[in-house]
C-alpha cells in the first residue's frame, strides 16, 4: 500500500487542493455566510447557539422489556443525558403484535417491544413527561406511537401543550434505504399530514417529523447525496401538507431533520451548514414561508453505524468523537453518540456512558461550543460548503424534472444513485484506496473480546403473556368500536388521530391498529431496482 492516495477527494467527488486559498479557490465570502441566527442560517440557527445552552445530548435506547428500557433511561438520564430517544424493535416498528407469528424471534431484540397502552406506561414509569424531551425512532407506525405517548401523558394529568419530542415519522426514506414501511405511499403520506394538522392544533411543541438522512447515508450514499435526498424528501412532505390546505407557516416550524455525521471532519461540517443554507433557500423562494423558524433547518445527528467495527471495538470510541465533533461544529441541536460496541450488540451500560461521555467531553472539555461557528470563513470550508450546495441542487432539479420525490423513488432513480455509491465505497475498500484502521489496514493477530448485552429469549415468552392479558381484561365492545371508527375514517378523509388516540386508550394494541388500516389500505410491495 502507498503512504498516501495519489487523488485527494470528498465522499461527493469534491476534490481537494492541496492548499485551500485565495489564490487558488474562487470563493465567494459574501456569498450568504451571514450571522448565526439570520437568513439564511449557513451559521447556525441561533444566534448564541452554545452560549446559551449546549445540544440536547440523547441515547439512543431500548431493548427487551418496557421494564428495562425504563431503568436504562433513569441510568442515562442519571448520568447526564438531557433526553430520551427510545429504539423500538422491528415488530413494533412495522405494526406487528408480539404473537404474529412473523414478529417470532424479533420481540425486544433490536428495541423495545411496544404493543399496549401498558407497555408504554411501563416504559415512562416515573419519568414526567412536562419535563423531558423524547424521541422517538418510529414511521409507519409513528401516529399511533405518538398517541401511545399522548395516552401517558394524559394518564399522568399533563396537558399535551407541555409536552415535547419527535417522532421521526419519515416514510419515504423507508422506501428508499430502510424498508420498515406498511402502507403504499399515498395514504403513508396521509398518515403524516394528519400527524402535522392534529399537533398544530393539540401538540404545538412537538416536533411532527424528523426527515431523516440518517438511514440513506447508512444505505451507502455521499454527503451530497445525503443532503439532496434528504430535502427533496423534505419538499414532499411540504408539498403534501400544502395540497390538503395547511398553511406552511402553520406546520413548517415544527419539521426537524436527522443526519448522519460520519469520520470526514471537515465535509461533515460543511454538509450541515450547505443542508441548512439550502432548505432556508427552498423554504421562502418555493413555498413562500414568512415565519423565520419555518426557514429554520433543526436537526438531530447520530454518529455513524455503518463505520463502526467488530475488529478493534474500542478504535470505534475514537471514530465516534471525531464524528461528535463534527456535529457540533457543524450546528446540531442534538446529539447521539453510538456506542463502541454496536457493530456488535446493543449497547452495554459501559460502552453507553463511554459514548455519553465522550459527548460531555466535547461540550465541556474541548472549548469548540464557547463561539458561533468557529470554521466560519475557514477556505476550505466555506468552499466545501459551496460545491455541497451546488451539488445538493443538481440533484433536486433532476428529481424535480423525474416529477419530484415520489416519482423518483418509483421508478428506482434514488435508490441506484445510492447503490452505485456504496459499491464505489467498497470498490475503494477492496483497493485499499480508502482506509479503514483495523479492518484493510492496521489489522492485529489478537483475539478481541469484550463484553456484549445478550436479551434473553424468555422475554418473548413473557411479553406476548402480558399482550394476551391486556386482551382478555380490556373492554371488548369499546375495543371493537374503536376499530370500526378508524376503519371508518380511513375510508373517509377526516383526521385519523383522535380515532387512533380513542383506540389506544382502550386497549386496542399496536398490531391491531395496523391490520385495520391494511384492510383499507393495503400493503406496499416494493419493485424490484437493478
Amino acid at each position: 500500500m502507498k503512504e498516501r492516495r495519489e487523488k485527494f477527494e470528498t465522499s461527493s467527488g469534491i476534490e481537494l487542493p492541496n492548499d485551500f486559498n485565495p489564490a487558488n479557490t474562487a470563493i465567494d465570502f459574501k456569498n450568504e455566510i451571514g450571522d448565526a441566527g439570520e437568513f439564511p442560517y449557513t451559521r447556525g440557527v441561533r444566534r448564541n447557539m452554545y452560549r446559551g445552552r449546549f445540544w440536547t445530548m440523547r441515547q439512543y435506547a431500548g431493548f427487551a422489556t418496557a421494564e428495562e428500557s425504563n431503568a436504562r433511561y433513569k441510568y442515562l438520564l442519571a448520568n447526564g443525558t438531557t433526553g430520551l430517544s427510545v429504539a423500538f424493535d422491528l415488530p413494533t416498528q412495522i405494526g406487528l403484535d408480539s404473537d404474529d407469528e412473523l414478529a417470532a424471534g424479533e420481540v425486544g431484540k433490536v428495541g423495545v417491544a411496544i404493543d399496549s397502552l401498558e407497555d408504554m406506561l411501563r416504559l415512562f414509569d416515573r419519568i414526567p413527561l412536562d419535563t423531558i424531551s423524547t424521541s422517538m425512532t418510529i414511521n409507519a407506525t409513528a401516529s399511533t406511537l405518538l398517541c401511545l405517548y399522548l395516552a401517558v401523558a394524559r394518564k399522568q394529568n399533563i396537558a399535551f401543550d407541555k409536552v415535547s419530542g419527535t417522532i421521526q415519522n419519515d416514510i419515504l426514506k423507508e422506501y428508499i434505504a430502510r424498508g420498515t414501511y406498511i402502507y403504499p405511499p399515498k395514504p403513508s403520506l396521509r398518515l403524516i399530514t394528519d400527524t402535522f394538522a392534529f399537533c398544530a392544533a393539540e401538540v404545538p411543541m412537538w416536533n411532527t417529523i424528523s426527515i431523516s438522512g440518517y438511514h440513506i447515508r447508512e444505505a451507502g450514499s455521499t454527503a451530497a447525496q445525503e443532503i439532496a435526498f434528504t430535502l427533496a424528501d423534505a419538499i414532499c412532505y411540504v408539498e403534501s401538507a400544502v395540497a390538503v390546505g395547511l398553511k406552511v407557516d402553520d406546520f413548517a416550524p415544527r419539521l426537524s431533520f436527522f443526519f448522519n455525521s460520519h469520520n470526514n471532519l471537515l465535509e461533515e461540517i460543511a454538509k450541515f451548514r450547505a443542508a441548512r443554507r439550502l432548505w432556508a433557500k427552498i423554504m421562502r423562494e418555493r413555498f413562500g414561508a414568512k415565519n423565520p423558524k419555518s426557514m429554520m433547518l433543526r436537526f438531530h445527528t447520530q454518529t455513524a453505524g455503518s463505520t463502526l467495527t467488530a475488529q478493534q471495538p474500542e478504535v470505534n470510541v475514537v471514530r465516534t468523537t471525531i464524528q461528535a465533533l463534527a456535529a457540533v461544529l457543524g450546528g446540531t441541536q442534538s446529539l447521539h453518540t453510538n456506542s463502541m460496541d454496536e457493530a456488535l450488540s446493543l449497547p452495554t451500560e459501559n460502552a453507553a456512558r463511554i459514548a455519553l461521555r465522550t459527548q460531555q467531553v466535547v461540550a465541556y472539555e474541548s472549548g469548540v461550543a464557547d463561539t458561533v461557528d468557529p470554521f466560519a470563513g475557514s477556505y476550505a470550508i466555506e468552499e466545501l460548503t459551496n460545491q455541497l450546495e451546488e451539488k445538493a441542487v443538481e440533484y433536486i432539479e433532476k428529481i424535480d424534472n423525474l416529477g419530484g420525490m415520489l416519482r423518483a423513488i418509483e421508478t428506482g432513480y434514488v435508490q441506484r444513485e445510492i447503490q452505485e455509491a456504496a459499491y464505489t465505497y467498497q470498490k475503494a475498500l477492496e483497493e485499499k484506496t480508502e482506509i479503514v484502521v483495523g479492518v484493510n489496514q492496521f489489522q492485529t493477530t489478537e483475539t478481541e473480546t469484550i463484553p456484549i448485552l445478550r436479551v434473553d429469549p424468555k422475554i418473548e415468552r413473557n411479553q406476548i403473556e402480558r399482550l394476551q392479558a391486556v386482551r382478555a381484561k380490556r373492554d371488548r365492545a369499546k375495543a371493537d368500536n374503536a376499530l370500526a371508527k378508524l376503519e371508518e375514517a380511513a375510508r373517509g378523509t377526516e383526521n385519523l388521530l383522535p380515532r387512533i388516540l380513542q383506540a389506544v386508550e382502550v386497549d386496542v394494541t399496536v398490531g391491531e391498529i395496523s391490520h385495520q388500516l391494511r384492510k383499507v389500505w393495503g400493503e406496499y410491495r416494493e419493485a424490484l431496482t437493478v
